[in-house]
C-alpha cells in the first residue's frame, strides 16, 4: 500500500513540475518584459 501512495505522490509532483514550468515561464517572460519597459523610459 505504501508504494501506491508514493507512486501517486511522485506522479503528482512530476505533473505539477511540468505544469508549473510551462505556466511560470510565460509569467516570468511577461514580468521581464514589463520590468524592462519600465526601466527604459
Amino acid at each position: 500500500m505504501g508504494w501506491l501512495i508514493f507512486l501517486i505522490i511522485a506522479v503528482a509532483v512530476v505533473a505539477g513540475a511540468f505544469w508549473a514550468k510551462k505556466y511560470f515561464r510565460h509569467e516570468i517572460d511577461r514580468a521581464k518584459r514589463i520590468n524592462r519597459s519600465n526601466k527604459n523610459p
